[in-house]
């Protein structure tokens, strides 16, 4: 550790000491792109209240301890192929889901996204199997004595690690594919009935029709669909355990659930208490924007300006599709920001502005800003929801087209398919969500909504945190159902034996009428005699 670093520990250790009594170590299992970007924002706010944090990260990390973060530990350890590789992988992967899994039947659709996920499931197990068979790295976090493990529980491994350091566990998660995560590690009730399961992009007033295929879906990822090689991950951890155990068991043992949505986004349902929602957790007030930018902003005048965003892991949009976005953003009268890297389109009109980078949050919290193009990422769902501003949605794969359904169910965006997007599609969904009222209406309801909570979305993350840390767990949060067998959770096993009782209560009843109705007959043949 150099003297600089030394001398950020030793500072944050006494911020630590005086402010809050005691500090605490900090392991961290992440997995990259938009999930690194939110976890980070949790571990900077740990950093800064003192506590010692630790990220394993692989030597194929595409974002993960490339940035010059002299306050986290970077733990780096040797995977099994170069960044490149996964690079190339993940961009494989997000051609084919935006591209062609679109264009599939429901079936086909489904089996590609299960050959994807299990394609990610391997990936990531050798990420494990590099972490836990390296007995020098083992050993070393053994004497490190951690306080808590923060894991992704997207990529399995983190509950793994905490079983083997004897460490309490906290997830962070947006979704599992069916809710499968959920629902079956942690015991997430889900009643289908008003409950879309994620993926359907369907909302939670469902006609007769849209919960028969809610029912179909849920059945399909309960008994299909699993969104990791569960039966490999189980002999993983049975043979690093050297005993018998399931993934979905080792998940069970999790003391705390943060789940990154909130109940502006999400559609209402029944929690527990180890769960937490802590949505638009990295939302904040916007800052000045650069003295170029802001100059281009002030010129859209009245007409104000429109924020053009895919995300960062989108860099494959067509010649021929950009022509036809440029020349639709042609016709508005407000000036627009894209940020696009690129050739130039031949159609780019005067009013708009190609960026390789834009501070997004900052736009999206200018006064000029009057609708958000977005992908329908999380993030940037939420920072267009802090800031009420409403959504011309563009969803390209995973979790997106379901996060713009979303949107469109309350009111504050207007959904468009990429595959099939003309410039008289994009145009009418802008000047729709920008001079109808309703939809900045009900972007400012739900803004108001994510900021109307009595403690911020960041600050719950980190006490809940440091909450397992202070009492070395929550197990006392678990619901007794992790204890349970299927049938005894359905309370199977007490309806057969109810069953049974009123069964045999019926069966002598009839037996003591048939005999009584029999001894009668008797009697009265008797007296006939």
């Amino acid at each position: 550790m150099s003297l600089k670093q030394t001398s950020v520990f030793l500072l944050l250790q006494l911020i630590c000491y005086f402010r809050h009594g005691a500090c605490g170590k900090v392991l961290v299992w992440p997995t990259e792109y938009s999930h690194w970007m939110n976890i980070k924002i949790i571990l900077d706010e740990l950093v800064h209240r003192g506590h010692e944090v630790t990220v394993l990260v692989s030597s194929a990390s595409i974002l993960i301890g490339h940035s010059n973060e002299s306050s986290i530990n970077f733990e780096i350890y040797s995977a099994p192929f170069s960044k490149y590789d996964l690079e190339y992988t993940f961009g494989k992967w997000v051609g084919e889901w935006t591209h062609d899994f679109q264009k599939q039947s429901f079936w086909t659709y489904y089996s590609k996204m299960q050959k994807v996920s299990r394609e990610y499931s391997d990936i990531i197990q050798s990420f494990c199997k590099a972490v836990v068979w390296n007995k020098n790295l083992m050993k070393k976090l053994q004497g490190s004595k951690f306080d808590v493990i923060l894991a992704d529980a997207i990529g399995p491994c983190g509950e793994l690690l905490a079983e083997l350091l004897k460490t309490p566990l906290v997830y962070s998660l947006r979704f599992c594919a069916g809710y499968r995560c959920e629902k079956y590690s942690g015991g997430l009730p889900l009643p289908p009935s008003y409950v879309p399961v994620v993926l359907s992009e369907l909302s939670d007033r469902m006609t007769f029709v849209e919960r028969v295929k809610n029912m179909l879906q849920v059945l399909y990822f309960d008994f299909w669909f699993q969104t990791f090689s569960e039966k490999s991950w189980s002999q993983l951890y049975s043979d690093v355990l050297g005993r018998p155990t399931t993934l979905t068991e080792m998940m069970g043992k999790a003391d705390i659930w943060l789940i990154r949505t909130f109940w502006d986004l999400q559609f209402p349902h029944p929690f527990l208490p180890n769960f937490e929602f802590v949505g638009g957790l990295h939302c904040k007030p916007a800052k000045p924007l650069p003295k170029e930018m802001e100059e281009f902003v002030q010129s859209s005048g009245e007409h104000g300006v429109v924020v053009f965003c895919l995300g960062s892991v989108v860099k494959n949009m067509t010649e021929e599709k950009a022509n036809v976005v440029a020349s639709a953003l042609a016709q508005i009268p407000q000036k627009v920001l894209w940020r696009f890297d690129g050739k130039k389109p031949d159609t780019l009109g005067s009013n708009t502005r190609l960026y390789k980078w834009i501070p997004q949050n900052d736009l999206l919290g200018h006064p000029k800003t009057k609708a958000f193009i977005a992908h329908g990422g999380t993030n940037g769902i939420y920072e267009a929801i802090y800031h009420g501003i409403p959504i011309v949605g563009i969803p390209l794969f995973a979790d997106q087209p379901d996060n713009i359904n979303h949107m469109v169910a309350k009111g504050a965006a207007v959904r468009v398919d990429f595959n099939t997007l003309s410039a008289s599609d994009l145009l009418t969904a802008l000047r729709t969500v920008i001079n109808d009222p309703s939809y900045k209406e009900n972007a400012m309801r739900l803004s108001r909504i994510q900021r109307d909570q009595p403690m911020k979305p960041l600050d719950r993350a980190v006490f809940w945190i440091e909450y397992v840390m202070r009492n070395k767990g929550a197990k006392h949060l678990r619901p007794a159902l992790h204890d349970l067998n299927w049938f005894q959770y359905h309370s199977l096993d007490v309806i057969g034996f109810l069953l049974v009782c009123v069964v045999a209560v019926v069966f002598i009843i009839t037996k003591c009428c048939l005999f009584c109705c029999h001894k009668t007959a008797n009697m009265g043949k008797k007296k006939k005699s």
